[in-house]
């Protein structure tokens, strides 16, 4: 198994990282894969860089540095690629039955959170319901991952947690499912948490240029 793959699908059985301070340098699973992601006082670079080159950015100790401008700056410089946003990385697991929302899939559409997911993810499933969108596919190293997206017109109900829960039923039972969450959206991030989703971390994902 990759080491970012493994990373994760520790995380999943409840093994996180040691809180060490350790920055780990890893092959990334794919080329899609490129991240920086940060743990409570452990990151793992998964780039295809030199390790004594991305060391000379990463002073000991300093727990800003791997998701700091600088670094981020310079991976983008060495890899031609582009740092995306800072996003927190929720976790959940999948519940049986199916959801209590009424959802229609659908095998395409031109929805701006749907061509993202499938920039991002493989084996995309996209679903519709009145007001809003949600997709669910393979993302990082494999791993299943969620997103979704409510009309202006139907916020404030209650709709985004609905949906989110939604995904935890379109998935294996069990299995663990991942959201991203940008940490400016305080709307989408009370409702990934009170759909059951818990924060392990962030992450910043580089795509191309």
């Amino acid at each position: 198994m990759n080491a970012l793959a493994e990373v994760y699908a520790r995380i999943e059985r409840g093994e996180y990282p040691p809180e060490d301070g350790r920055v780990r340098i890893v092959e990334p699973s794919s080329d899609r894969d490129t991240v920086v992601a940060s743990f409570t006082a452990h990151f793992v670079v998964a780039a295809k860089v030199d390790e004594s080159w991305a060391r000379s950015y990463l002073p000991a100790g300093d727990f800003s540095a791997p998701v700091g401008p600088a670094f981020l700056s310079a991976l983008e410089q060495r890899l031609g690629k582009r740092a995306g946003c800072l996003d927190h990385a929720l976790l959940a697991t999948g519940l049986p039955d199916d959801p209590d929302l009424e959802l229609t899939r659908v095998t395409s559409s031109n929805h701006g959170r749907v061509e993202r997911s499938l920039r991002h993810r493989d084996e995309v499933r996209t679903y519709l319901t009145e007001g809003g969108v949600l997709t669910v596919g393979r993302g990082l190293a494999g791993r299943w991952e969620a997103a979704f997206e409510v009309e202006p017109a139907h916020r404030g109900r209650g709709l985004g947690r609905r949906l989110i829960r939604a995904a935890r039923h379109l998935v294996p039972d069990g299995a663990g499912i991942w959201c991203q969450v940008t940490p400016g959206n305080a709307a989408s991030l009370r409702a990934v948490l009170a759909a059951g989703f818990r924060p392990v971390g962030s992450e910043v994902i580089f795509e191309p240029r």
